[in-house]
């Protein structure tokens, strides 16, 4: 079974009209899981289609890092 990481990934939306940056905290196994979680989540709520979401960084972090208190609480309980 493969290991679940933690990964933070920056970015911008710009829509016609609106441009917005984000920053988002995903638990996948690989970077490529992570990336495709965070098109579907802006997509489903921002009504983003792929070409408007912008990737500029996607990093692998340590739990403790998280500034998200539910992916953080969910790390501890794996260790």
């Amino acid at each position: 079974m493969s290991e679940v990481k933690t990964f933070r990934i920056t970015g911008e939306i710009s829509k016609p009209g609106w441009r917005a940056s984000f920053r988002k905290e995903v638990r996948a196994t690989k970077s490529e899981d992570a990336l495709e979680k965070v098109f579907k989540e802006l997509g489903s709520k921002q009504k983003a289609k792929r070409f408007q979401i912008k990737i500029s960084s996607i990093e692998e972090i340590r739990p403790e890092e998280a500034e998200d208190p539910i992916i953080r609480k969910l790390s501890e309980g794996e260790t």
